[in-house]
């Protein structure tokens, strides 16, 4: 079985922003690089796929060569290898676009992608991998039970109000994993000091189509009066809150 594993090393923001001089971008001295949250445990489901029912893990990124140490932290945890894309915009189109090629070429029986990005949180680079793959997908993905005899997946979906959703999916297929579904390993010492002597397979973007959307500036919003308290029964909040309303549409 093979499975391939999209994911992102994200930016976090600290508690103090500053912008680079175009106003386009967040100055790097002020971010902090790490793998994205969601695709730690979709790495884990996948190997732990693979120890159940044998075959490789192959990881997919798109970014600089300061990418490779999510990559990196991904193969001390177990994964066999790692192809980074470099020259790819950063809206999730674009991504998907290159993604799609690489993972094409993988004829994957499984391809797993973390829900979203901590960083861009939108959710969309694994629905337009899918549709781009001709592939069905499920999201926000919280079990995975594959049958490689009858080439499908029962999955758990999460829903809103605590519901979940099990359905059967035919494989290969997009699925979008939730954190929680499992515990991603932590790697030894040893592993990580592996993973640094592991070649990368670095490609180019093959390119194509426009990007979905572009930075036009960055900013820290104008901050507003404050919040206003409202006290009262139920009924003179509720009369309050109609008012403020009214108000506002006026």
């Amino acid at each position: 079985m093979k499975t391939v594993v999209c994911i992102k090393q994200v930016s976090q923001l600290g508690d103090e922003v500053e912008f680079t001089d175009d106003g386009l971008d967040v100055d790097p001295d002020y971010l902090d690089p790490a793998l994205n949250e969601w695709d730690s445990f979709a790495t884990e489901e996948a190997l732990q796929l693979r120890e159940r029912l044998g075959g490789e893990v192959v990881l997919v990124t798109c970014g600089s060569k300061a990418s490779e140490a999510a990559l990196r932290r991904c193969l001390a945890m177990g994964a066999d290898r790692a192809i980074r894309i470099e020259g790819v915009d950063r809206d999730p189109f674009s991504v998907a676009r290159a993604l799609a090629e690489v993972v094409s070429a993988e004829n994957a029986d499984l391809v797993l992608c973390g829900v979203q990005s901590s960083d861009a949180v939108q959710a969309a680079t694994g629905t337009a991998l899918a549709e781009l793959l001709d592939l069905p997908r499920a999201a926000v993905v919280t079990k995975v039970e594959y049958d490689a005899g009858a080439r499908t997946a029962v999955v758990d979906r999460e829903l809103e109000g605590g519901l979940v959703d099990r359905v059967e999916i035919d494989t290969p297929a997009v699925l979008t994993i939730q954190t929680g579904i499992n515990e991603p390993r932590y790697a030894n010492l040893r592993a990580i000091k592996q993973a640094e002597q592991v070649e990368i397979d670095v490609r180019n973007a093959a390119g194509g189509g426009v990007p979905a959307y572009r930075v036009r500036k960055m900013f820290v919003p104008d901050r507003g009066e404050g919040a206003e308290m409202i006290g009262g029964s139920p009924a003179e909040i509720a009369a309050r809150i109609a008012s403020i309303v009214k108000e506002r549409l006026a």
